[in-house]
């Protein structure tokens, strides 16, 4: 009857309907769920003990404790102020020494005894030492240290054989959401496993290396975790805990790791010749975003556009040029400059890369050589004597594979300051590592040559024009 009602009445109907038949809903809802919670019951012991104790039992002794031993020297009082100095020199006051020493962690990566860990854990120290996960020690040499991925690979003296090695994963196969374990030991209470997802790629406005692409994680990374391991579900090491993003000193689920693919080059450094050496691109770069990609007619933002190129670059011999805006590497897509030298930087000089660019509504793929950077000029160093206000400097002339070094732009040409020595003329007029010598007495310095050329040998006024991070500045100095 309920069929023959008018639409405005149907509702009704029907709501009178559903109430009638409410309990036997309501029984045949709960027989499906309890039907359903049967299905969810373990049905055998391996069901109940489904975990991630399988992959921890596999990882766990592949992640050591690193101990870091420093000897710092510290002064006291009124002589630290450079005015005092000035007077009574560097040396006057002997300088205290204290030892410090610093927990970090570490992956072994190879049977015969290496392992990786964080530059920023050993950096300075004297004494290494190495724990593993049964609690010997070992003592360690450094291998390789190379800041500017925040990674360094250590060797165990006199390993004991067939040491478990972590494989590594390629982090390019990874996904946002995949899981992962951290494996480290914070706060130095021991060894820990924590759990959580990859929650992004590619970061790289973390700060604490050069070449930075790094994998974000909810995984809880603390103080201590550093140098540890962050592994996906088939036991293998997808990256190196590196950094946190943290107000209070402790978790609050932003960690950053070195992926596994730049761990991979670094090793293989360590391997051979103990020395990175990375293909050099001859290039600077600049974000591309959104006003630039509507000013270039870009279907997207992201990549990194040419603003500067060496004479001699590689990618200017390719064919590419200003204002070509590079996106994708190996057909990967690239989203800023950060990520386009991550990519090339896991690459071994030798061979070719292939680039996606674009030029004026056109698409272009170009091969680029792998190449390390020239030393043109030669670096020619040298070390500024007499009495004169610039003795004590330690110079040299700028190319692209100094360049590379230092972070420097890539057409940056002079003469750098390397080195102030101490208690010199140079260290009492002010001079820092990194300056750059422009001008001597309004004489221009192009060369090593013209600064011991142009330098006083003796006390007097000279006019200086130096270059300091991005600034100009000009000062007269007289003694």
């Amino acid at each position: 009857m309920c069929i023959f009602l008018r639409i405005e009445k149907r509702h009704a109907a029907f709501v009178v309907c559903l109430f009638a038949f409410a309990p036997l809903f309501a029984m045949m809802s709960a027989y499906e769920v309890r039907a359903q919670d049967a299905r969810l019951v373990p049905e055998n012991a391996a069901q109940i003990q489904l975990s991630f104790a399988p992959v921890v039992a596999k990882v766990v002794p592949s992640v050591v404790n690193v101990y870091a031993r420093r000897v710092v020297q510290r002064r006291r009082g009124l002589f630290d102020d450079p005015f005092f100095q000035q007077f009574f020199g560097d040396d006057f006051v002997a300088p205290r020494q204290r030892t410090q020493q610093s927990l970090g962690s570490g992956v072994i990566v190879d049977a015969g005894g290496l392992i990786v860990t964080n530059h920023h854990v050993i950096d300075g120290a004297q004494e290494l030492t190495v724990v593993l996960s049964d609690r010997r020690e070992f003592k360690a040499d450094l291998v390789l240290d190379d800041a500017r991925t925040d990674l360094a690979v250590l060797k165990l003296q006199d390993p004991p054989a067939s040491l478990p090695a972590l494989g590594l994963r390629d982090s390019d196969d990874i996904r946002v959401g995949d899981l992962v374990l951290a494996v480290g030991n914070p706060f130095g209470v021991g060894q820990t496993v924590t759990n959580g997802i990859v929650s992004a790629l590619a970061r790289s406005q973390v700060g604490v290396a050069d070449y930075q692409s790094f994998i974000q994680t909810d995984a809880a990374i603390n103080p201590g975790n550093s140098g540890g391991a962050l592994v996906t579900l088939d036991g293998r090491l997808l990256g190196v805990n590196t950094a946190i993003f943290s107000k209070s000193g402790g978790s609050v689920g932003i960690g950053f790791a070195i992926p596994a693919n730049m761990v991979a080059r670094v090793v293989q450094a360590a391997q051979t010749d103990s020395e990175v050496k990375r293909p050099w691109l001859g290039a600077s770069f600049q974000d591309v975003g959104a006003d630039i990609a509507d000013a270039f007619g870009l279907a997207r933002a992201g990549g990194a556009v040419i603003v500067d190129l060496h004479e001699a670059s590689p990618l200017a011999q390719a064919g590419l040029r200003k204002g070509d805006v590079i996106q994708t590497v190996n057909g990967r897509d690239v989203f800023s400059p950060a990520d386009v030298r991550f990519r090339i930087g896991t690459l071994e000089i030798g061979g070719q890369v292939e680039l996606g660019a674009y030029r004026r509504s056109a698409q272009i793929v170009v091969d680029v050589a792998l190449v390390s950077a020239p030393e043109v000029p030669l670096r020619n160093i040298q070390r500024v004597g007499g009495q004169g206000p610039l003795a004590g400097l330690q110079i040299a002339n700028i190319n692209p594979a100094l360049s590379e070094e230092r972070g420097l732009p890539a057409g940056k040409k002079g003469v750098i300051v390397l080195d102030v020595g101490a208690n010199s003329p140079a260290r009492r007029a002010g001079f820092r590592i990194g300056d750059i010598v422009l001008q001597i007495n309004a004489n221009p310095v192009e060369r090593v040559q013209d600064v011991l050329r142009l330098a006083p040998n003796t006390p007097g006024e000279t006019a200086l024009e130096i270059e300091r991070g991005s600034r100009r500045l000009r000062v007269t100095l007289r003694r």
